[in-house]
């Protein structure tokens, strides 16, 4: 049974668009690639506190969004 973060996760996963899917995605592989300690660092509750700060943060619209983000990316 999906804990209530997991339930979370999923409702907002499924509120995003295409690229914003694709991106999220691409970020959650890269903390399971072999040999990325990243993850292996911080306890699951630290985890889950920086989840949900994340989350916080996109609820008052904190955060880039692929157009800015592309644009950005030109400047590099």
């Amino acid at each position: 049974m999906a804990s209530v973060l997991d339930k979370e996760l999923i409702h907002y996963f499924t509120r995003l668009n295409e690229p914003q899917k694709k991106s999220l995605l691409a970020m959650m592989k890269s903390f399971l690639r072999p040999g990325n300690d990243s993850l292996q660092s911080i306890t699951i509750e630290q985890c889950n506190r920086e989840l949900d700060e994340a989350m916080q943060r996109m609820d008052k619209g904190e955060f880039t969004s692929i157009k800015e983000l592309e644009k950005e990316m030109q400047a590099w």
